[in-house]
């Protein structure tokens, strides 16, 4: 945008300046976007009810004269989110259900969701933790908070994975993220560090040669950040994400299927080519949450299983991300495909493959392996995996019954 020439280049380029002149009110955005008189007025209205930032630098990748413009969709609020649909659930992931330490859910056996912020460089519209992010734009995780969180992971020896995620933790300082880093690796079980953050997306002079030299030396770290669109891989964000991987970071990219942005196979096709030429992974495509207010961005199921469809066989493997639903009430990822089975007997199975061509292999009998009693320990032993791993001729629904957090 020409608006935005004037900046200095050392201001546009300082992480703290873009977080500092975030579009946060009507009265600033509308000299950056053209908007109607009931734009405005719908904004307003919509602003009492859910906060708005938007950087500069990601304010100057939308076009301002066209309403539909996929980066200005994510970013200018619209009186559609004041819809509540009768699906919308206000904690539909059960995170603070699943909560045992404050910023903590233990969903899973073997690793933990770490919130170290509130806050985020941009708020996204179609935010799952709309509900707290960006309530108190102080809103810091103590660390007399995260030391409770770090106290339980210390206690449960079966967590060897985190994932550190917010808000954004790293609209943290560099200070404040290596203090967290330097207490996960304090405790011994813990293998795994994990990064989400949209800042390589929104604010990518987030990414400096400084953050990536100290990340890289609590490895392994791995960073999962958000590109929804191929319209957000300029060369700015090429930059952080080429910057994070020469330091050793493997990134993937977790898309979220929002209507009338990315919805459309050829889009999401060139997203995942683009994100590979920057040498990020395509990892997760999500169905749209079912949290208040963002009812207008949900599709189809169908929709995400076209992708998938029109990605398979069309595109390398490596560029072919799962499609997962976050299933509501604390259920987890549930991956969602096309069905490439068409049927199966004793010793055959007859598969299609992504042209439709019907073929048949053979399918051999499982042998029992020499070292299954030394692997034993390995066998997933909840779940469906263990009526395949033990003798047991069903579950009990009882036992799937949630009583408090889920603590593996």
């Amino acid at each position: 945008m020409d608006s935005f020439k004037n900046i200095p280049e050392k201001d546009w380029l300082d992480w703290h300046w873009q977080i500092k002149n975030r579009v946060m009110d009507l009265e600033t955005l509308v000299r950056y976007i053209s908007l109607t008189d009931q734009e405005k007025k719908d904004i307003k209205t919509v602003l009492k009810q859910f906060r708005m930032a938007v950087t500069p630098y990601y304010l100057s990748r939308i076009n301002p004269d066209d309403p539909c413009d996929p980066i200005r969709r994510q970013a200018i609020p619209t009186i559609l989110e004041t819809h509540r649909d009768a699906s919308d659930l206000d904690d539909p992931l059960h995170e603070d259900i699943d909560s045992p330490a404050p910023g903590l859910t233990h969903r899973y056996p073997d690793r933990v969701l770490l919130l170290t912020t509130h806050i985020c460089s941009m708020y996204c519209r179609h935010c799952t933790r709309r509900r707290k992010v960006g309530d108190n734009e102080d809103c810091h995780f103590t660390k007399e908070q995260l030391t409770r969180a770090f106290n339980y992971i210390r206690e449960h020896k079966e967590v060897r994975d985190i994932v550190v995620s917010g808000g954004d933790p790293f609209t943290l300082s560099d200070q404040e993220i290596e203090w967290i880093l330097s207490e996960l690796r304090k405790i011994d079980h813990v293998e795994i560090i994990r990064f989400g953050t949209r800042t390589p997306v929104v604010m990518p002079m987030r990414i400096t040669p400084e953050l990536c030299s100290m990340l890289k030396r609590y490895h392994p770290v791995y960073i999962n950040t958000h590109f929804n669109h191929y319209n957000e891989i300029t060369p700015e964000a090429k930059r952080a994400c080429e910057m994070l991987a020469d330091h050793g970071m493997p990134l993937g990219n977790q898309s979220v299927l929002l209507r009338g942005v990315n919805d459309d196979p050829a889009v999401m096709k060139k997203l995942c080519y683009e994100l590979l030429k920057i040498r990020v992974k395509p990892y997760y495509i999500y169905q749209c949450d079912m949290s208040v207010g963002i009812s207008h961005f949900r599709t189809p199921l169908s929709a995400g299983i076209r992708i998938i469809e029109n990605l398979r066989g069309h595109i390398s493997g490596l560029g072919v991300p799962h499609f997962v639903i976050d299933a509501p009430g604390g259920g987890g990822k549930v991956p969602v495909m096309p069905t490439y089975i068409i049927s199966q007997a004793p010793g055959k199975i007859v598969l299609r493959n992504y042209e439709g061509r019907i073929v048949t292999c053979a399918d051999p009998p499982i042998d029992n392996l020499e070292q299954k009693e030394e692997l034993s320990r390995y066998y997933s032993q909840e779940g469906v995996a263990e009526l395949l791993n033990t003798g047991k001729p069903a579950i009990d629904p009882d036992r799937l019954a949630k009583k408090g957090p889920r603590r593996g």
